[in-house]
């Protein structure tokens, strides 16, 4: 076919102008960013559309597994319906040449084999009437097509033109695998600076709680009343079930947290402690949640809560009871949802957390008298635990001020080879209100003062609490007296008998018994 110098002028010029186009998007694509990719690809596609004088231009990708394309970017003429994607979502033949690398370039539909049968349905369905699909890779991997077509006029897809476009498609594909590769790898960066700051805020909560020194970690003894209690440990450890510890102060109720999670799966990463008590009510919420920089006045930076912290691990709320009632509802939804919410911030943040709740009040009264949300405390009310007092559990006391001893005397420097059996038996009788705490600090006293090898224990001067205590002698050794049989079950004679314990002989015992005219509770005369 004879063409006029004119017109063959006009064809170089539009090559010139293609080629500087395609050389111009392969500067912008070089340095594109992931945050701008997207608007630059449907910019690059309108361009190439308009200088070919096309309709359309399609970017789809294969969905996982894949099983047909996705829509990720498209430009179309004014005017024009795009091809719903179920049009072109089962495409066999067309899909089997992608596959192969092999680019598709139709300048009359009819001009389809007779094996692309739904192609050519499809093309004549919309008015494609010329269309030209490139296969679209990524490290050799087909990730999706990009087609051009036409719905106004037939053209011809020359060789150089399908040449140009195969470099523009491939250049789109390198940016993507540019894209893709910077989104992995700010994911695994997120991941290492949240997994760092992570362990930070753990250092950093570890290095308090050994500055806080919270003494002995071990569960001492051997009573009836703690083996029910490690029962119930072993019971609940295993599961992420909510368990509520009750028990007067000092009774050892965090001891008994630390033994859940000690037995639990959590046990790798560090227990999180919050003393609900301890907390100012203007902090606690923060404390608990976090709040963002700017949150209140005085919020110069962003913190991180105890929720946080604790995630993938357990949480010790202990003295639950105190917490406001602000604070209540949002811990009620934590629990529910498994989501917080920092200070300032409506954005959710889910959280992997078991909760370990203790009181020393009765949550029961507190929520008769609505100091305490009965949602809540059924939430937290799921495996209770009852820390028995120390005087419910005497034939512990011992072992425990032999431990508190061996403690003491090496954290004071201190050489100690006995202790005075009358010491601890006075302290078996006293009823100890501030349980285990307050026998800790009795022996913690009595080895700072002690001078020998030879340690004497005073019990403490129990409370009176305002009422009147009897000063006549024989009172007060009635009382004595019978806190002591109390205590051996009124069993008199044999080792670790009253008259043992009294250092007297049993008929000596026995007569003052009855002189005093003591009679046990409950007895039959």
């Amino acid at each position: 076919m004879y063409r006029s110098a004119e017109e063959l002028q006009a064809e170089l010029e539009e090559r010139l102008r293609f080629e500087t186009l395609l050389t111009d998007l392969s500067a912008r694509f070089v340095g594109v960013s992931a945050a701008s990719i997207d608007d630059e690809i449907v910019n690059a596609l309108g361009q190439i559309v308009e200088a070919l004088d096309l309709d359309r231009s399609v970017l789809g990708q294969l969905v996982e597994g894949g099983r047909g394309f996705v829509h990720t970017h498209s430009w179309y003429r004014l005017g024009l319906v795009p091809l719903p994607e179920s049009a072109v979502k089962d495409l066999p033949w067309m899909a089997s040449m992608l596959a192969r690398g092999e680019a598709v370039c139709i300048s009359h539909i009819d001009d389809l084999p007779e094996e692309a049968a739904k192609e050519k349905e499809v093309g004549r369905r919309f008015g494609l009437l010329s269309n030209a699909t490139f296969p679209l890779n990524v490290g050799g991997q087909l990730i999706g097509a990009v087609s051009f077509g036409t719905m106004h006029r037939e053209r011809e897809w020359a060789d150089a033109l399908v040449s140009r476009l195969r470099l523009f498609v491939e250049m789109i594909g390198s940016a993507l695998a540019r894209n893709r590769a910077e989104v992995s790898t700010q994911h695994a960066l997120d991941e290492v600076r949240n997994l760092r700051d992570q362990l930070q805020r753990e250092n950093v909560y570890l290095q308090q709680e050994v500055k806080a020194g919270r003494g002995h970690v071990h569960l001492i003894g051997g009573s009836a009343a703690l083996r029910n209690v490690l029962e119930q440990v072993d019971q609940v450890a295993v599961t992420t079930s909510t368990v509520l510890l009750i028990g007067e102060t000092g009774t050892g109720k965090e001891l008994v947290a630390s033994a859940i999670h000690d037995s639990s799966p959590r046990v790798a990463r560090p227990m999180i402690r919050v003393n609900c008590a301890a907390i100012p009510e203007t902090l606690i919420e923060s404390e608990l949640f976090g709040r963002e920089k700017g949150a209140y006045t005085g919020a110069l930076s962003r913190q991180v809560g105890r929720f946080e912290v604790a995630h993938g691990s357990t949480l010790f709320l202990d003295e639950v009871g105190e917490l406001p009632h602000a604070v209540q509802v949002k811990l009620l939804r934590v629990l529910q949802e498994k989501q917080i919410e920092r200070l300032g911030s409506s954005k959710p943040i889910s959280v992997d957390v078991r909760i370990i709740a203790a009181t020393n009040r009765d949550l029961e009264a507190a929520v008769r008298e609505n100091k305490f949300r009965a949602d809540l405390y059924y939430r937290l009310n799921v495996f209770p635990i009852k820390i028995p007092p120390l005087r419910e559990r005497t034939e512990d006391i011992r072992p425990l001020i032999e431990s508190f001893v061996h403690e003491f005397a090496k954290a004071f420097r201190k050489t100690i080879e006995s202790i005075d059996k009358r010491s601890i038996d006075v302290l078996r009788i006293y009823e100890w209100p501030g349980n285990i705490r307050e026998l800790r600090n009795t022996v913690e006293r009595a080895v700072i003062l002690a001078n020998g090898p030879r340690l004497h224990i005073s019990a403490p001067k129990p409370p009176t609490n305002g009422t009147t205590i009897s000063l006549v002698m024989e009172d007060i050794e009635r009382e004595h007296l019978r806190k002591v049989l109390e205590m051996t079950g009124w069993r008199i004679r044999g080792k670790d008998g009253a008259a043992e314990i009294l250092d007297v002989k049993p008929t000596t015992l026995e007569s003052r018994i009855a002189k005093l005219n003591l009679l046990r509770k409950n007895a039959i005369n």
